[in-house]
């Protein structure tokens, strides 16, 4: 079967694997991974990370080239619908007028899940400002519906806590996500391994969006080309086609018409 690409916001893409560019020892190291992972897509925490507003600092910018990724501006550490609103605005100033964005806006220091009655709040303003917004949320099939509805290019429920690692914990609301939506599914936060990435993949996620599970591996360049194998292999098997599920066992050469 002949795949389609991804197509965020008009943009199609080879890779269905996003990437953060935080938690790495250095800027060096995160264009090795990033390189190595073939993503075209990286998320940014305009927050966190300097991209030019500290003269002074290393910048992004001199490791990873806009003319070769879509920098995806995030609003990681937002717990309010204006704190998230202010950082997009900023990310569209430094970034030329860029109104891709991820929209996140977190509920606890604890958890980091979502909070997702700020997150809509955020949602409905940028919106109208022109943003194209990525939206980090749970996995209510509801919740991600309602924010496919107000205009969302994308939607990103998480699989587990962000860097928990814990791997995706609710597959069946996440296929009723997938199986609803007219727009992208991304999983976001919780991957913690390769097996994980093609778990998201084989349910039939659009993408798979990864920080932690990278930079915080032992050898995160190596790691990047795990998960890279991974959503190309779990894509594959989605379109292929799993066998059904048997409690018993099916013998894989049939016995009719054998000669005894």
């Amino acid at each position: 079967m002949t795949d389609k690409k991804l197509v965020i916001a008009g943009k199609e893409y080879n890779s269905r694997l996003m990437v953060g560019t935080g938690k790495y020892k250095d800027f060096d190291e995160t264009r090795k991974a990033i390189e190595v992972s073939g993503a075209e897509m990286i998320t940014v925490a305009i927050r966190r990370t300097n991209m030019g507003q500290n003269s002074d600092e290393p910048n992004l910018l001199d490791y990873l080239s806009p003319d070769k990724y879509t920098f995806l501006p995030n609003t990681a550490g937002c717990f309010t619908a204006e704190d998230a609103i202010r950082t997009c605005r900023l990310a569209r100033e430094l970034l030329d007028d860029h109104t891709l964005v991820k929209l996140e806006v977190l509920g606890d220091q604890k958890t980091l899940f979502p909070d997702v009655i700020q997150t809509m709040q955020a949602a409905e303003v940028l919106i109208k400002e022109g943003f194209e917004i990525m939206v980090y949320t749970n996995d209510d099939p509801i919740i991600a519906k309602q924010f496919e509805d107000m205009g969302c290019v994308a939607v990103m429920p998480l699989a587990a806590p962000i860097g928990s690692g814990l791997g995706i914990r609710n597959p069946y609301n996440i296929l009723t996500i997938i199986e609803n939506a007219n727009v992208p599914v991304v999983v976001d936060a919780g991957v913690g391994t390769a097996s994980d990435a093609a778990i998201a993949m084989e349910l039939g996620c659009d993408g798979v969006l990864m920080n932690t599970a990278i930079a915080g591996a032992q050898d995160p360049v190596l790691m990047a080309s795990a998960m890279k194998k991974a959503i190309e292999a779990g894509r594959e098997a989605f379109l292929a086609g799993r066998i059904p599920r048997k409690r018993f066992a099916s013998a894989s050469s049939p016995i009719d018409g054998t000669i005894f």
